[in-house]
């Protein structure tokens, strides 16, 4: 549906040439919702504009749909751009204008008759829940519902793809859940393709399939929403995944040195990621019954779902003779776990018991 290839924007500025996005290659299926995640000035919200030719890459091809966005003349990219909805983080909604005259405002840019807009916009202010707020106008809205006005203006051209620019940015955690289920109804229903920008990884977690990292310019990793939340590669995903998921040592190891050879009182600590329906089997104690001699301290554990797949992160501490460690690690390896070691490390002298 969407397919960025080698796409670079050099912006000029008074200090030199700003370098945006250097050679962006991504690909999203249709129906899709793709989340592309980066802090401030990593270059997100300029690639999804590209995708609208809002702004035009230096080099590198825009292909949506099979067309090739950067070979369009101007008429043909008006045309275009009917075929995707765009919402953003501060709504942009005519303050002098009704709930339902915003939804209208780009259909009555297309000439279309009055009768033939409110048999568009009904629907619309409905699929919204916004049907008994017609003739409120901005001004009265709470932020989640101004964003609803956004986002039944964006589908109000029939389109096949919904560019959601830092859309729930603006508001507080529970409105962003509901507009986060807005979306992906909407997705489900209209069978839409729908780009994601967003700096939270809360947000790619409750709503994408799959999601691309940008960093500086570039993607630093990209792939399914749980291949990237259990097994981050790079510093930048993990740092956006320790929001959600902490990676920290348990205090009472915390700032000790971490030694990959054994040391005396130390703990082999091992991070240990289940998912599906491994999530919740008795692993470690077929482990403690299984090894004899190895003591098992849980440090820190926590159960999830990500897109319906059981998720579990734990992170235990092992003791006892190199013989039993070792029976142990034998015996995780041979099953459907992810197991991270760690180190050896030293509980603080005045961590409590």
């Amino acid at each position: 549906m969407i397919k960025l290839i080698g796409i670079e924007k050099v912006y000029d500025s008074p200090s030199g040439k700003v370098h945006a996005l250097k050679g962006i290659n991504l690909e999203i299926a249709r129906g899709e919702i793709y989340g592309i995640i980066g802090l401030s000035g990593a270059g997100k919200s300029t690639l999804v504009r590209c995708i609208n030719m809002l702004e035009r890459p230096t080099a590198g091809k825009v292909i949506v749909d099979g067309r090739d966005m950067t070979q369009l003349t101007e008429s043909e990219l008006r045309e275009a751009r009917k075929s995707i909805g765009m919402i953003f983080q501060h709504f942009n909604l005519l303050s002098s204008a009704t709930v339902y005259d915003n939804i209208a405002f780009p259909l009555k840019l297309s000439n279309m008759k009055d009768a033939d807009i409110k048999k568009k916009v009904d629907p619309l202010l409905e699929l919204v829940g916004l049907g008994d707020k017609a003739k409120q106008y901005p001004s009265q809205l709470s932020g989640g519902q101004k964003q609803r006005v956004g986002i039944a203006r964006a589908l109000a051209n029939n389109p096949k793809i919904l560019l959601c620019d830092e859309a729930t940015s603006a508001l507080d955690p529970q409105t962003t859940k509901s507009i986060l289920d807005l979306i992906y109804v909407i997705n489900q229903n209209l069978a839409l393709t729908v780009v994601v920008i967003t700096h939270e990884m809360q947000v790619i977690k409750q709503l994408c399939d799959k999601v691309a990292v940008i960093s500086d310019g570039i993607i630093a990793e990209q792939g399914s929403v749980l291949d990237v939340f259990t097994k981050p590669r790079h510093d930048i995903t993990k740092e956006f995944i320790s929001v959600l998921l902490s990676n920290d040592l348990p205090a009472a190891f915390r700032g000790n040195e971490i030694s990959q050879d054994r040391t005396p009182d130390s703990f082999l600590l091992l991070r240990l990621i289940f998912l599906g329906d491994r999530a919740d089997d008795p692993v470690l104690a077929n482990m403690i019954r299984t090894c004899k001699g190895v003591e098992c301290t849980m440090l820190f554990g926590n159960l999830d779902e990500i897109h319906g797949v059981p998720f579990g992160r734990f992170i235990i501490g092992l003791s006892g003779e190199d013989d039993s460690i070792n029976s142990a690690l034998n015996f995780l390896g041979k099953q459907d776990v992810r197991v991270e070691v760690i180190g050896y490390v030293r509980r603080s002298a005045t961590a409590v018991e």
